[in-house]
């Protein structure tokens, strides 16, 4: 099984399929670190797949360059990643190189096509921010350019995801007429909103999943099982090395990976721990820190706002946005969501442990939305968190890859069943 990522980011979605078998043809994204996070990514599984994961090591270890490691991984796999943005203008293009791809993997057809346009134009603080309700932001209609890949390449099934908000946007008109222009297209289609938890993510983060298949063919939106266990968010923290603001410790981890980092193939006994990066604060963020750990410790209780002394108070609203401060809560099954926001500050993903007063590590970050270890990301540290807090939790990925696996896999073989 084949398929194309499309507004691909970093990969978690493609992350999934891959887990579970599927062939990338082409990742689409527009941003030029995420794109070069997914050729790392594909250099990574081409190396594995030939017995050159000594050579990955080496990169995460700066032992060489980043155009050393791609000296060492096919053409064609790096040519996979188009960096472009999808537009009117660039469409016809991608679509080439697309069809090269499909002709050097010696087929014509896609079985599935993944992904979602960016979500900022759906979300709810995005249009609260905006006065007409962002009903004139180009990017509520990149779901247009989505579906010009369904009637080019006609895949027998399609994942779409997005935020919650898609299903309210316009009064509900936008995603009305999504679902007219993907019924024009041939196909049938059911959106749910699922959250990462329900997969073994140890983070609450709700989505839309929108799956749709070519009418006709007796495909269905799969059920998923909710995901039951006893793990706290401490056993994805507790064997990472302590960090100070702004200092970054690597190559090395503090304890063995517990017994969930290793069932979710998070850490493993070969991994090199890479990109343990903490950004620098000031003593005065690291005091509303202390209260906002003290607080949750002592009383489990979140900091508000209004709770912080005036004389640490940066900001004179304090009706709103209370919670701009929030501590990682190590002893609860679940963090809370995990967001691009983390790209500008901290302040909504403090470290449980007082000793430390700092927000997040990227691959802290990166293990919240359950990235392995070996994942590396591209780019500075504010591109790193960017990318991980749009991303789509490979660990949910792989739920529904399999799921949809087992969909196709079950009509083949009622197809030959019926051709006997």
């Amino acid at each position: 099984m084949n398929f194309i990522d499309l507004f691909a980011g970093a990969g978690g979605l493609s992350e999934g399929f891959i887990r579970q078998g599927f062939e990338p043809v082409a990742h689409i994204e527009m941003d030029a670190y995420a794109a070069q996070t997914l050729k790392t990514r594909a250099a990574y599984y081409y190396l594995k797949e030939n017995g050159g994961l000594d050579v990955y090591h080496r990169y995460l270890k700066n032992l060489i360059t980043r155009d050393e490691l791609y000296q060492e991984v096919d053409s064609k796999v790096l040519k996979t990643v188009l960096n472009r943005e999808i537009s009117n203008q660039s469409i016809d293009e991608i679509f080439q190189t697309i069809d090269e791809s499909l002709e050097n993997k010696q087929t014509s057809a896609v079985d599935v096509l993944i992904g979602g346009p960016p979500c900022q134009a759906y979300s709810l603080v995005g249009r609260a921010r905006d006065p007409y309700n962002k009903e004139h932001d180009p990017r509520n209609y990149l779901y247009q350019q989505y579906v010009k890949f369904l009637e080019k390449y006609k895949p027998k099934l399609f994942v779409f995801e997005n935020v919650p908000g898609i299903l309210t946007a316009g009064k509900g008109k936008l995603f009305e007429d999504v679902k007219r222009i993907m019924d024009e297209a041939g196909y049938d289609i059911e959106a749910r909103i699922l959250d990462a938890s329900m997969f073994g993510v140890l983070q609450k983060r709700r989505r839309v999943i929108l799956i749709g298949w070519v009418k006709g063919t007796g495909l269905f939106y799969p059920d998923f099982d909710n995901y039951n266990h006893k793990y706290l968010v401490s056993d994805i923290l507790n064997d990472m090395p302590a960090l100070q603001p702004g200092e970054t410790r690597d190559f090395i981890y503090n304890a063995y990976p517990s017994d969930y980092l290793r069932k979710h193939g998070i850490r493993s006994d070969d991994d090199i721990l890479v990109q343990h990066i903490s950004r620098p604060h000031n003593d005065h963020d690291r005091e509303i820190y202390k209260l906002a750990i003290e607080q949750w410790d002592k009383e489990k209780k979140r900091l508000k706002y209004t709770d912080i002394p005036e004389k640490n108070r940066t900001h004179k609203n304090i009706t709103a946005f209370l919670d701009r401060f929030k501590v990682v809560a190590r002893d609860l099954s679940y963090s809370h969501t995990m967001v691009a926001h983390i790209a500008k500050d901290g302040h909504y993903y403090i470290h449980p442990d007082i000793k430390q007063l700092r927000s997040l590590s990227v691959r802290e970050a990166a293990r919240i939305q359950s990235f392995p270890d070996n994942f590396f990301f591209e780019g500075p540290r504010t591109a790193m968190f960017t990318q991980i807090g749009n991303a789509v939790p490979p660990l949910m990925a792989e739920s529904i890859a399999e799921k949809i696996l087992q969909i196709l896999e079950n009509r083949i073989e009622r197809q030959i069943e019926l051709s006997i």
